[in-house]
C-alpha cells in the first residue's frame, strides 16, 4: 500500500472515532419537553368518560423533575388547579358531549410547560329503548326522495333531492295530494326543511347553499352559506334557534337573524358516537334525528348532545311497496299529538301515523 493511502486510512479511522465519541453528547444537550418531563394521567383517557361524573387528573413526573403546580383546562376553560403531583377532579358536567382537549399548564423550577391530550365525554346513562305502533297510513308520492317533513298547521310540507328531481312541496298529508311543488335549480340536490317566522328553510346537500322562501307564496326570498359544516342533510327548530346537521355525529345551532353557524353538538350514547346523522325534528324540547341508513330515530337532548333514546322503526320499510328506486327510511313530522310521529322513506308510496312506545 502506498504511503499517502496508508496515512488516509488512519486519518479516516480517527475521525470516525471522534463521531462516536462526540454524537451522544450532542443528544443531550437538546432542550427537554414537557412530553420527556411529564405525562398527563386521567379517567377514560382510551375508552371515553362518564359526562355526569368529576374527571380525575394529575400530572407525573417522567424524569425526577418536581411538579410545582398545575392548572388544567378542558377546550380552554380552566377548570381546576393542583399543587405538586397530586391528583384533581374537573367538574365536566356542564360540557358538551364528545371529543374534548385536556391540557395542562405545568410549573417545574420556574418554567412553564404546556401538555395536551383529549377524552371523549360520553352520556351518563343508556338509552331508553321504544317500539313504534301504526295508528293510520296514508298515500305518498312513490317518485318523492323524501329529505325533509314538516307541519305547518294541517299542512304538511316536503322537500325532495337528486339531482334535476328536487323540489319543495307543500301537500294535503291525508290524500297523498301535492298542492304546489316548487322545484329547484338541476343543479342543487335538495335536504332537510324547517319553517320558522313564516320562512321556509331548506338545505342543498353538497352546494354550499342553503335556500330561503316566503311561506305563503312559496317563493323563493334568499339564500344563505353554510360556515364549517360541509354539508346539508337536516334541520329543525325550537321557535329560536335553527339545528342543521351534516351527514357527521354534528348538529350546529344557526343563528336565526344571520343564519350563521354558533357552534354544535355532537350526539354520543354511553357508549359511542352517532354518525350519520340526517333529518331533524323537533319535538318537546328534544330533537328526533334519523340516522341515516338505520332503522331508528335518536331522541337527541340539544344541550349536550346525549341520546336519551332510540326509536326501533324495523319493519316499517317491508310495508311499502317494493320497487327497485326504494331507498332508506327519512322522513320525520310531529303535528303536536303526543307521542305520535309521521314518518316515510326515500321513494315510499306511504306516510305513517305512529305511535310511540316505551319496550
Amino acid at each position: 500500500m502506498p504511503e499517502n493511502c496508508t496515512i488516509m486510512t488512519s486519518f479516516l479511522k480517527i475521525f470516525a472515532l471522534t463521531i462516536l465519541l462526540v454524537a451522544p453528547g450532542a443528544c443531550d444537550d437538546k432542550e427537554p419537553t414537557a412530553k420527556t418531563l411529564f405525562k398527563l394521567e386521567y379517567d377514560g383517557a382510551k375508552k371515553g368518560h362518564d359526562g355526569n361524573s368529576p374527571l380525575n387528573i394529575s400530572v407525573k413526573a417522567r424524569k425526577g423533575n418536581p411538579v410545582d403546580s398545575v392548572s388544567f383546562s378542558i377546550d380552554g376553560t380552566i377548570l381546576g388547579r393542583s399543587t405538586g403531583a397530586t391528583a384533581t377532579s374537573l367538574d365536566v358536567s356542564s360540557l358538551k358531549l364528545g371529543k374534548r382537549v385536556v391540557n395542562a399548564t405545568i410549573h417545574s423550577e420556574g418554567k412553564q410547560y404546556n401538555l395536551a391530550g383529549s377524552v371523549v365525554l360520553l352520556a351518563s346513562e343508556k338509552p331508553v329503548l321504544y317500539d313504534y305502533e301504526i295508528v293510520e297510513t296514508y298515500p305518498h308520492d312513490i317518485k318523492a326522495y323524501t329529505q325533509g317533513l314538516e307541519f305547518h298547521g294541517d299542512t304538511l310540507f316536503e322537500s325532495t333531492g337528486k339531482y334535476k328531481h328536487s323540489s319543495l312541496r307543500k301537500t294535503n298529508y291525508s290524500s297523498g295530494e301535492v298542492i304546489k311543488t316548487v322545484p329547484l335549480s338541476d343543479g342543487y340536490f335538495g335536504e332537510g326543511l324547517t319553517i320558522m317566522n313564516n320562512k321556509i328553510y331548506q338545505l342543498t346537500w353538497q352546494e354550499n347553499t342553503g335556500l330561503i322562501y316566503n311561506l305563503g307564496t312559496m317563493e323563493n326570498t334568499g339564500s344563505f352559506v353554510y360556515g364549517d359544516s360541509k354539508e346539508g342533510w337536516g334541520l329543525c327548530n325550537d321557535g329560536k334557534v335553527i339545528f342543521k346537521s351534516d351527514g357527521t355525529e354534528r348538529i350546529w345551532t344557526l343563528d336565526a337573524e344571520t343564519l350563521a353557524e354558533d357552534g354544535y353538538i355532537e350526539i354520543y350514547t354511553n357508549t359511542a358516537k352517532i354518525p350519520n346523522v340526517n333529518e331533524l325534528e323537533w319535538v318537546e324540547g328534544k330533537i328526533y334525528a334519523n340516522i341515516y341508513q338505520k332503522d331508528a330515530i335518536a331522541i337527541v337532548n340539544p344541550e349536550d348532545g346525549a341520546v336519551e333514546g332510540v326509536i326501533n322503526l324495523k319493519g316499517l320499510k317491508d310495508k311499502v311497496t317494493q320497487h327497485q328506486d326504494l331507498d332508506v327510511l327519512n322522513g320525520i313530522a310531529y303535528k303536536g299529538e303526543p307521542n305520535i310521529l309521521y314518518v316515510t322513506g326515500k321513494n315510499w308510496d306511504k306516510l305513517f301515523k305512529i305511535r310511540v312506545v316505551e319496550k
